[in-house]
């Protein structure tokens, strides 16, 4: 079968590897599409905090497919199941998994990192990991719920979004798409900034949304703030850029009993005065990761169509060629491309 290997930083290459047999405890999926995150981005340069991923590794953690065959000891799951997985898997006996906190886990360990992953054509599982796809939902579609999910929980649980709220997204990459997203479905209004670079592929992709952007290099964000929430700052602004600058600029656009959601992870220390924020009773919060029940909030929302999913997706990229999804996914050439294994 083929699979997409990383043999280096920012070399990756197509190669066939044995097709995998499941144990009596697990299933055998064939993948159908898998998704590149920003996480395979960085594993893919090899930056800094992830040297520690074995090389080579067959990559990819956002995927769907169908079972294909069950371990006798498996019970819920038949072969011809659609499926998708949740790729993080914790413990489940350190405090946090006890406390009911398991997408932080101590000793979580995740698919396509830890061990090989969902870039190829056929992998391995328990089926605790798996949850079942809606009818309704494709498996072209069903690829991106773990990104999905990821935005249900910092929407639906981490922020105080309700409709009619004035909500700014920093940063449209795949998770600020996918925040926009499901804020829109709320009936938010919201408006997503972005960068220079950004206005090649992932502003008009917004646009097409019926999403409003900014690129905050050449339009002042100050003012279409202003403007955009009539003077008085936004209700909640969500930082999903991952550089440090990100929370500094939320504290400055927030309202004053306003909330700032922190999804991307920042790349150096922030320079956050804290004074505007306590006298303003500015809530900050973070959201990290997914729980079962947002994989769950991911698929439903599919399932309505509330997802632009096909219009997300770049399915212009081939599994022969990887080296070129990831390329353009770092030049901000695409948002969120997918490689498809099965028709």
């Amino acid at each position: 079968m083929k699979a997409i290997v990383q043999t280096g930083p920012r070399s990756v290459e197509t190669q066939k590897r044995e097709r995998p047999v499941p144990d009596d405890n697990e299933v055998l999926v064939q993948v159908h599409t898998a998704g590149l995150c920003g996480s395979d981005a960085h594993a893919y340069k090899y930056d800094g905090g992830y040297e520690w991923i074995p090389i080579p590794r067959i990559m990819g953690h956002e995927y769907s497919g169908r079972v294909t065959a069950v371990g006798a000891d498996v019970d819920g799951f038949n072969e011809g199941d659609k499926v998708i997985e949740e790729p993080i898997h914790d413990c489940g006996h350190c405090f946090q998994c006890k406390n009911g906190q398991s997408h932080v886990c101590q000793n979580f360990s995740i698919t396509g990192m830890h061990r090989d992953g969902a870039y190829t054509e056929y992998v391995t599982v328990e089926p605790q990991h798996l949850h079942a796809v809606p009818e309704d939902v494709p498996l072209r579609h069903a690829a991106v719920t773990e990104p999905t999910s990821i935005a249900t929980r910092a929407v639906l649980e981490q922020s105080t979004t309700t409709p009619g709220d004035n909500v700014l997204v920093e940063g449209p990459g795949p998770i600020g798409v996918l925040v926009a997203a499901v804020a829109d479905s709320l009936g938010a209004n919201v408006i997503v900034s972005g960068l220079n670079q950004d206005t090649e592929y992932r502003l008009p992709l917004l646009d097409d949304l019926d999403v409003e952007t900014i690129n905050v290099q050449s339009e002042d964000l100050q003012a279409r703030s202003k403007e955009f929430t009539d003077g008085i700052g936004f209700d909640i602004v969500f930082d999903s850029t991952g550089h440090h600058t990100g929370v500094e600029t939320a504290v400055d656009l927030v309202r004053k009993g306003g909330q700032v959601v922190v999804v991307g992870i920042p790349n150096d220390a922030s320079e956050v005065s804290l004074t505007s924020v306590v006298r303003g009773e500015v809530e900050i919060n973070t959201s990290y990761g997914s729980t079962w029940q947002n994989f769950e909030q991911a698929l439903r929302l599919m399932e309505r169509g509330e997802i632009a999913v096909d219009r997300i997706l770049d399915t212009t990229y081939d599994i022969d060629d990887p080296t070129g999804a990831f390329e353009a996914f770092l030049n901000s050439e695409t948002c969120k491309p997918v490689f498809q294994f099965a028709d």
